[in-house]
């Protein structure tokens, strides 16, 4: 987005704004999000105090759903000739960023939409979003440019007091993902007032509440599975789990070392509750059937996840050319799709399916080719920091990077490394140490990152 000069709808003097009038989702899919997420084309003007949207022509564009939008404010009473002189250059970058044989007939039938919400409704339902879920998302993207607007912090506390039942799991993901787009698009006022308000709901709502304090649970789980270290048993996990102050600081647990939770886990927790009496007794039985939930709640997440990996691959294996089918799937490949297709690798190779076999083969061919995953990449950076003040600064320039798959990637490479430093490997023993700093330092800094 380029800064612009403009005049404030308010009090008419000048101002600097972000404007961006090009939303193509197929080169940049951050897009889509600032322009359903109302933070696109925001100002704020220092004089007045004025903040809202500024009326700018917008062009919409998404190849994959064959996608051309475009909508000209009415309020700027530009001549519909003049509106098509706006919109052409606009559409000439889409068409030229384009390769030749993704140019379909589409892109010369723009659709018109006489209103923003028009135009937002309709990429929401190429997204399959029913009426019923267009109708939530619309009211909680609305209660966030209110908040946005509130002149002030008392203001704001009424917004929130008068639609407690809209702070829910999915207005603080679409925050959360509003925050992270204004942030990485140089909307930096935006995503100050953002900022500023998040903190508010993490102090008053209820939600708010909770989701603040998983955080500091998180962290202290965190922290005394690093400190027992190599000396984490099954026996030291669960004298861990049944010392939890909190049900927040149990699902920490689950989340962080679900693989340690197995029927030996639960085996060794129905012992003890065999041997306890009266009270003890019963608070082990609820201990055992909270656990019980939470674990059943992480495997439905990990089964939801694996189930869309697997529904990509046998896409790209649907395909006549593999290769080009990975290539254009690169950005939505995950470890989790790697695993997937070297596991039916295996499950046809039992079977000689050697026709699959063979398009399993060059899939994960090209998957070596290309180019070394962004996690692994950016977790060598860090292991070439030289000390921890270089490490925060590498992580703070880094922030889009810090994601739950370079976690997911850290604990995999901990476990490797430590399991080889175990068997006497002297290089492991040095890395041990080094790999567990990083692992450290990149929890702390991704979880203040979902605070901030």
């Amino acid at each position: 987005m380029a800064q612009t000069q403009i005049a404030c709808p308010n009090c008419r003097r000048m101002i600097t704004a972000n404007i961006e009038q090009l939303f193509d989702v197929t080169q940049d899919p951050q897009a889509k999000q600032r322009l359903l997420g109302g933070v696109s084309n925001m100002a704020r003007c220092p004089h007045c105090g004025f903040q809202g949207r500024i009326a700018t022509p917008i062009v919409y564009h998404d190849n994959e759903k064959e996608l051309l939008l475009t909508f000209f404010p009415p309020e700027l009473n530009v001549p519909l000739n003049e509106q098509e002189k706006t919109f052409g250059p606009l559409i000439k970058k889409v068409t030229d960023s384009l390769p030749p044989e993704k140019r379909k007939a589409y892109l010369l039938k723009p659709i018109a939409n006489f209103s923003y919400d028009s135009m937002v409704k309709l990429i929401l339902e190429k997204d399959g979003i029913t009426p019923e879920m267009l109708k939530e998302q619309q009211d909680r993207v609305q209660l966030v440019e209110r908040l946005l607007q509130a002149s002030s912090k008392d203001v704001r506390s009424e917004i929130i007091k008068q639609n407690a039942n809209l702070f829910d799991e999915q207005f603080f993901a679409l925050f959360s993902r509003l925050a992270q787009s204004a942030a990485g698009s140089g909307q930096n006022q935006i995503a100050q007032t953002l900022l500023e308000v998040q903190e508010q709901l993490l102090e008053e709502t209820e939600f708010g509440r909770e989701l603040k304090e998983s955080v500091g649970e998180l962290e202290a789980a965190s922290k005394a599975l690093q400190e027992a270290g190599k000396s984490l048993t099954r026996e030291k996990l669960l004298e861990l789990v049944i010392a939890s102050p909190n049900d927040a600081r149990l699902r920490a647990y689950v989340s962080l070392i679900r693989g340690g939770m197995d029927y030996q886990f639960f085996q060794m927790l129905t012992e003890r509750i065999d041997k306890a009496a009266g009270e003890e007794k019963q608070k082990l039985e609820t201990l055992r059937e909270k656990l019980l939930e939470l674990v059943n709640e992480v495997d439905k997440q990990l089964e939801a996840r694996f189930k869309q990996a697997q529904e990509l691959v046998e896409k790209i294996l649907s395909q006549d050319d593999v290769v080009k089918a990975v290539q254009d799937n690169l950005p939505n490949i995950t470890q989790d799709v790697v695993d997937i297709a070297t596991q039916m690798l295996r499950q046809a190779s039992e079977r000689n399916d050697y026709a699959r076999m063979g398009k399993l083969q060059k899939m994960i061919e090209t998957l070596r080719q290309a180019s070394t995953p962004p996690e692994v990449e950016f977790i060598e950076h860090l292991l070439d920091a030289p000390d921890d003040a270089a490490l925060e600064k590498i992580l703070d320039a880094n922030k889009d990077l810090v994601s739950d798959q370079l976690m997911e990637t850290l604990i995999g490479l901990v476990a490797q490394v430590d399991q080889a430093a175990e068997q006497g490997n002297p290089e492991a023993k040095a890395l041990s140490e080094k790999l567990s700093k990083v692992y450290r330092a990149a929890m702390k800094f991704s979880m203040r990152k979902n605070l901030a």
